[in-house]
């Protein structure tokens, strides 16, 4: 049996002919989409798609596949509806919170799936910053929440009746401008070769990310220009304008607006984890099917 996130995979990239860009409509990293597209072909015996420099084609067997998968697809998504409405979900409100990289480029096609098979519950979707969402479902602001933490950090338990569940662990990768010479070579790049460079600071303040800047900082990496900003779009435009280097998550990276050059960085120690907040068993039976499906979607660690 072929497993049906493969199988929507396939579709994503047949539908916008490119890994990268299906893997953000899916919530996956690049890399992470190309794992699960490669278990398909060995599930399947066959090659199914040639990636080129422009992106990506089906080969005939991808063509075909394809085919039944979006057909297989539908009836799961119509077996989804009618089984909610058995549950119930025929109206009713889920309230959402998110942060900003979850709620541009991770939870919108989740909700839309969810919308397709709930049309009669109304949504509502507030952003927070970490760990805010945390505690807007512990007041019961929202029914559930994303939020993350980084490593190197201690993250605080959770308060009492919310759970805090990981869905998908990525990487902290250097960002530079294009053509910096702290890109060129295709190994980890030590975290003491920042010593001494230009570093832009990514909100040294906000308490998520301060276990990080501290890891910099005792390395050496000291602060050229501070970004008071809990957002990256800031971050990766002055890295792209050449003013500085910075560590970013690769889902931030690989998903910049400017262009920018990525290196992994050694110790591979520099993570965000991505998790959802949510009351566990006490959760409404909306919040339980966006949890099920946030699960299918973002269930896996990135590849580190």
């Amino acid at each position: 049996m072929y497993d049906p996130t493969r199988l929507a995979a396939l579709v994503a990239v047949a539908e916008t002919g490119s890994i990268t860009r299906a893997a953000a409509h899916l919530g996956y990293t690049a890399p992470a989409l190309s794992q699960q597209l490669a278990k398909l072909e060995r599930e399947a015996g066959a090659t199914l798609l040639v990636r080129h420099h422009r992106g990506a084609r089906l080969t005939a067997a991808g063509e075909l596949l394809a085919g039944r998968a979006r057909r297989v697809l539908d009836e799961l998504d119509q077996a989804r509806h009618e089984l909610a409405q058995l549950a119930g979900l025929s109206g009713g409100r889920l309230r959402v919170g998110t942060f900003t990289t979850a709620g541009v480029h991770l939870l919108p096609p989740v909700l839309s799936a969810f919308r397709r098979a709930h049309p009669d519950v109304e949504l509502a979707v507030t952003e927070y910053e970490p760990p805010g969402g945390i505690a807007a479902v512990t007041a019961g602001e929202v029914d559930l929440a994303l939020t993350h933490t980084y490593e190197p950090a201690v993250a605080d338990p959770p308060p009492p009746g919310v759970t805090v569940e990981p869905l998908l662990v990525e990487e902290l990768v250097l960002a530079t401008a294009v053509g910096h010479r702290l890109s060129e070579g295709s190994g980890r790049l030590p975290v003491a070769e920042l010593a001494g460079r230009p570093l832009i600071s990514s909100a040294p303040a906000h308490p998520p990310r301060r276990g990080v800047e501290s890891a910099l900082a005792a390395a050496g990496a000291t602060p050229a220009v501070v970004c008071e900003s809990p957002g990256y779009a800031l971050v990766c435009a002055l890295v792209s304008a050449g003013l500085g280097v910075a560590v970013v998550p690769e889902m931030v990276a690989s998903l910049s607006s400017t262009a920018l050059a990525v290196r992994r960085l050694e110790p591979a120690e520099f993570r965000r984890t991505i998790s959802v907040a949510h009351r566990g068993d006490r959760a409404t039976a909306a919040a339980a099917t966006l949890l099920a499906l946030l699960r299918s979607g973002f269930g896996r660690a990135a590849v580190l």
